[in-house]
Parts: C-alpha cells; structure tokens; sequence
C-alpha cells in the first residue's frame, strides 16, 4: 500500500466517523486534489457523489492551507450550510486530499426562531412605581433575597442562628411593622408564627 493510498484510507475513515457522533445533519466529503473529483462522501444532502468534479474553487483553496473556516454557504434547498475543510497531507508534505464537513444549520436555526417566538415581551428598566409603591410583600422578597445572598445563605435552608439573623436585619429596617408581615415572612421561611415571634423575642431578650 502507497503512502497515498494509506493516507486516502484514513481520510475515508475518519469521513464515516464524524457523522456516527454528529448526526444525518452532517455531510463528509473527501476531494481528490490530483483528479479535482470527489473521492468519497457520506451523508450527501448536497447530491453529490463520487467522481463528481470537486469545484474546490467554492473554498477558495491554498496549496499551504491547513484548516480552512468555518464558512457559510447555501445548499440547493436553500439551507445555510456552515463548513470546515482540511488538508490532508503525505509524509513529503504535499496536500493530496481535502476533508470537508458540510454542517446543515435548518434544526439550529428553527430552534433559535422558537425560542425567539417563546421569549416574554422586554421588561422596563424599573418595576412601575404605581403598582409597586405600597407593594410590602415585594420590598420584603427583595430585602430577604438580597440577605441572603450577601451572607450565603438559601431561604429555604436557614438554620435558626441564620434565621433569627435574617429577622433581626428585618426588624431593623423597620420591614415587620407592616400588619401581617410576621405571618407573610413565616410563610416565605417555612416555618410557622409561633417560630417567628420566638426567634424575635429570642432576639431581644
């Protein structure tokens, strides 16, 4: 067996490989640069084949080229196609053959078009001081989430020394003298009434 032989060999190989863990959305093709014909191609949505005239000026080939890309172009469905191609070379160093991977885009681009249709209308820089202005229970989510992160903490999974922590900043910042927020703040911790107004009173005593 030639070098080149040997060389075209392993070329052939590595084009079955790539689409066993890429997937069908993936076309290999091995072109001849002595013959300028396709030597091998799998998976070919480009309807391609074997022997066909390989038209490297489409890549615009360079003899000292290794890796060429990725690039874009558009198959004859219309689909964009994103590519790579490399050169594979003998032992003298002459590039004999080139490898393309030919990456169909149509599943990637249909689901950035659904996840685009799926994302929620643009927020406005600032919550609307009308519906916020008398909002206790919003200030209380903020002040309890914004503790915790500072001090490392989940909500849900306070100790009592990190919760009596938590309701004494509370109390501090004047945030429990709302009606109903001893019972609103049991409920955002998990534990019951009772707890809070004995972690409170643990507090000051």
């Amino acid at each position: 067996m030639t070098n080149r032989t040997a060389l075209l060999a392993n070329t052939k190989a590595l084009a079955e490989a790539i689409p066993l863990l890429m997937g069908d959305r993936v076309e290999v093709v091995v072109h001849d640069l002595r013959s300028e014909t396709i030597a091998h191609i799998v998976n070919p949505f480009s309807q391609r084949k074997s022997g066909d005239p390989s038209n490297m000026q489409e890549i615009d080939f360079r003899p000292s080229d290794t890796v060429i890309g990725p690039y874009e172009k558009v198959n004859w469905d219309g689909n964009v196609i994103r590519s790579i191609s490399v050169v594979m070379r003998a032992e003298s160093g002459d590039a004999e053959f080139v490898l393309c991977i030919n990456h169909d885009q149509v599943d990637l681009q249909q689901l950035q078009r659904a996840v685009r249709a799926l994302q929620p209308a643009r927020l406005s820089s600032s919550q609307p001081e009308s519906l916020f202005r008398n909002d206790w229970h919003e200030r209380l989510n903020v002040f309890v989430s914004d503790w915790c992160v500072q001090n490392g903490h989940r909500v849900d999974e306070l100790d009592r020394t990190a919760r009596r922590d938590l309701l004494g900043a509370l109390e501090t910042s004047g945030a429990l003298s709302e009606r109903n927020a001893a019972s609103y703040v049991a409920r955002l911790l998990g534990v019951s009434r009772a707890t809070i107004y004995n972690d409170l009173k643990a507090n000051t005593g």
